[in-house]
């Protein structure tokens, strides 16, 4: 049991107000079971004497990819629990939520020292739910300035505010003293939501009080003005942000049909069709597409081959559809994509060589056009499944610079028992992955497993 929310009495349609925080594995099939109860007594909930009301089931993935899950509750043994249905809705908390530079200056400020002007500096405080202070950020200090312009700086969101625009924030002026004694010059409270009007040509400002002087002082007006001359806003985008933001993932399979795979009808091949066990590519396959599904509306795959001589022709074709139909490379379901491959290996010719940055580049092309339709509604995702060594190397890193820059990733299984030194090159684990004329990824998108590192573990990993 993770949680359990409160009781709400005597409600047919309760709206529940504990939240539920999971950890989201998005490689991982991650299942959940929901139960609710009529809470009788004093004792804990779920006790015997509760009255079980339904149950539900689902993955986390479903619930991310929809954002608002709703389904029937079932009693025992798969029966409907009348019309009761349960409604689950989920929102992303990752800390990862952007950051924000902002740019501050100060105006006539209170002079403390006796022979020169006062030496600002300033402080901003995130003040906590239990009243506690937390320091997000201190400037540098502008020597001999009543008006001082300090340097602008960027904070993330999640420490200026946890996140939230209207928590309150304290900002404090003190006058830099070398031996640590430092004058509070005056302070004023704000909120990020407050800040957010600098946004543009608009300035905001802020008296900086001094509550001994307001108290002492008749006609004591402020100890000098502080001035938001600019805010900036920036937003990194995680690949949960991608899903979460409505995008449909688009994926598309890519196998190795190269002839060091060895003749498909001779038992020792890994592409050899076993009547009474699915081979090492079918079962990569089905172990990475089943979680993808989950993120994909439609259920439907592009599914493509490299490396082998295609009828009618027999020529070398590095980006052949697998169901042969060249206007239409998608199958219905994983499923679909086992069919074809099953039905497509007795009428190819195994050959070569390994050349992956053909299929790269020919989704590439689909994301950036994706891209210039302004809706970016989809994300890509190719599963390249090889048995062994790439032959076109400086093409496929070259590839993947370039696709870095799209919403897509890459990954890459690697099949059998070859050596798979160069895959972890592509990966950029090491180091940052670069083109031959030694442009850097954007965002590492490529991730390379070798599968006999996991055809042994249980389906659930």
């Amino acid at each position: 049991q993770v949680d359990r929310s409160e009781v709400i009495k005597s409600n047919l349609n309760p709206v529940f107000a504990k939240i539920f925080t999971v950890d989201y594995y998005f490689e991982e099939v991650q299942k959940l079971r929901f139960e609710v109860y009529d809470s009788h007594g004093q004792a804990g909930v779920g006790t015997h004497d509760d009255d079980f009301l339904g149950g539900m089931e689902c993955t986390v993935g479903q619930i991310v990819a929809q954002k608002r899950v709703t389904k029937p509750l079932f009693l025992k043994y798969g029966k409907f629990a009348g019309k009761s249905t349960i409604t689950i809705i989920s929102e992303e908390i990752s800390g990862n939520n952007g950051y924000v530079e902002l740019a501050f200056r100060a105006k006539k400020l209170d002079d403390k020292d006796l022979f020169s002007k006062s030496d600002p500096f300033l402080e901003i405080y995130r003040i906590d739910d239990d009243r506690s202070e937390q320091l997000v950020y201190r400037t540098e200090v502008v020597k001999n300035n009543l008006s001082p312009i300090w340097e602008p700086f960027k904070v993330s969101l999640n420490s200026l505010c946890s996140c939230e625009e209207k928590r309150k924030l304290r900002c404090v002026v003190w006058d830099y003293d070398s031996r640590g004694k430092h004058d509070f010059i005056g302070e004023f409270f704000t909120t990020f939501e407050e800040m957010q009007k600098a946004m543009g040509e608009n300035k905001v400002q802020w008296d900086c009080m001094n509550p001994k002087y307001k108290i002492k002082k008749r006609n004591y007006k402020n100890s000098g003005v502080v001035v938001l001359l600019d805010l900036k806003i920036h937003r990194v985008y995680s690949f949960l942000d991608y899903i979460m933001g409505g995008c449909q993932i688009h994926f598309t399979v890519a196998i190795d049909f190269t002839a060091s795979n060895g003749d498909p009808r001779n038992s020792c091949s890994l592409h050899y069709i076993n009547p009474y066990q699915p081979n090492e590519y079918l079962k990569a396959l089905v172990a990475v597409g089943e979680i993808c599904q989950d993120y994909d509306s439609d259920k439907k795959f592009s599914a493509l081959g490299f490396g082998a001589r295609i009828p009618p022709k027999y020529e070398v074709s590095h980006d052949f559809a697998i169901n042969f139909n060249p206007d239409n490379d998608e199958c219905e379901g994983i499923q679909g994509v086992v069919e074809s491959y099953q039905s497509c290996l007795p009428k190819i010719q195994l050959y070569g060589p390994t050349n992956v940055a053909p299929i790269i580049s020919k989704v590439a092309r689909v994301a950036a056009d994706e891209e210039r339709t302004k809706e970016a509604s989809q994300y890509f995702i190719l599963l390249i499944l090889t048995d062994g060594v790439v032959t076109d190397m400086a093409d496929t890193r070259e590839a993947i610079v370039r696709a870095s820059y799209l919403p897509m990733s890459i990954i890459i299984v690697g099949v059998g028992n070859a050596d798979f030194t160069d895959m972890q090159i592509l990966d950029g684990d090491d180091g940052v992955l670069r083109s031959p004329k030694g442009e850097p990824v954007l965002r590492d998108i490529v991730q390379f497993v070798p599968f006999r590192e996991f055809k042994n573990v249980s389906g659930a990993a």
